[in-house]
């Protein structure tokens, strides 16, 4: 039985947040367990005598290098590592379960200068207000279907909360054919719009919001190259 069946990580973060730190360090088929409880919200624990079903409606957070060293892709530091291992680092993520994380972002180094500038940042607090704010939004918007976010649209929830104007749809079509995305990153684009329109505490979705939606699905173009 894998790693998450066995201490029940999966299921004990129900309605929370599991957060896998240097993710390619846990091993290939343990992390594959992970794509049928981020699909279905559910867990099913085989044993012996019994097959035992549980909720896990989570949101996935993970962190990892680009590769062993940590300097793979810099611009500041040449990499040590050879195409081998790279490969091999990067193999331990497979294309299914990246196209079910919806948000890809990499971080950069913090410049000094950046470090040292007095210009104004928005505050923890007023992030927080942001995001409580589009969480009221979406728990009016679906008081009476039985869901608490727009992570939980079905398809045919997504045609009717997620509607795109004509601009919005052209950027997602030349996204589509350009960068290979699948059908499953198209439900997956279009949440993230509607809660980046909800941040913006707009009703409809607009161009810009999809176009900054689409722009978190081309990590793995990157790095992985599918």
């Amino acid at each position: 039985m894998e790693e998450f069946q066995n201490h029940g990580e999966i299921s004990l973060a129900h309605y929370g947040v599991l957060f896998l730190d240097e993710l390619p360090e846990f091993n290939k088929s343990t992390l594959e367990v992970l794509r049928g409880p981020l699909e279905d919200r559910i867990v099913t624990i085989s044993r012996v005598n019994a097959s035992l079903t549980y909720p896990c409606n989570f949101m996935f957070v993970a962190s990892m290098n680009p590769c062993e060293c940590g300097y793979y892709g810099s611009k500041e530091k040449e990499c040590t590592c050879t195409e081998k291992s790279i490969s091999r680092y990067m193999g331990k993520i497979s294309g299914p379960l990246l196209d079910r994380i919806d948000i890809q972002v990499e971080v950069t180094p913090v410049k000094y200068q950046k470090l040292d500038s007095k210009s104004e940042i928005e505050t923890s607090d007023q992030i927080r207000n942001r995001v409580n704010k589009a969480r009221k939004i979406q728990i009016q918007r679906y008081q009476n279907l039985g869901i608490y976010s727009n992570s939980e649209l079905t398809p045919k929830l997504i045609d009717k909360y997620c509607k795109l104007n004509e601009k919005g749809k052209t950027i997602l079509q030349n996204a589509f054919e350009k960068l290979g995305l699948s059908a499953r990153a198209y439900g997956r684009i279009l949440k993230v719009a509607r809660t980046i329109a909800d941040l913006d505490e707009k009703e409809n979705i607009e161009a810009i919001h999809i176009a900054e939606a689409i722009q978190y699905r081309n990590l793995d173009r990157k790095y992985w190259k599918n």
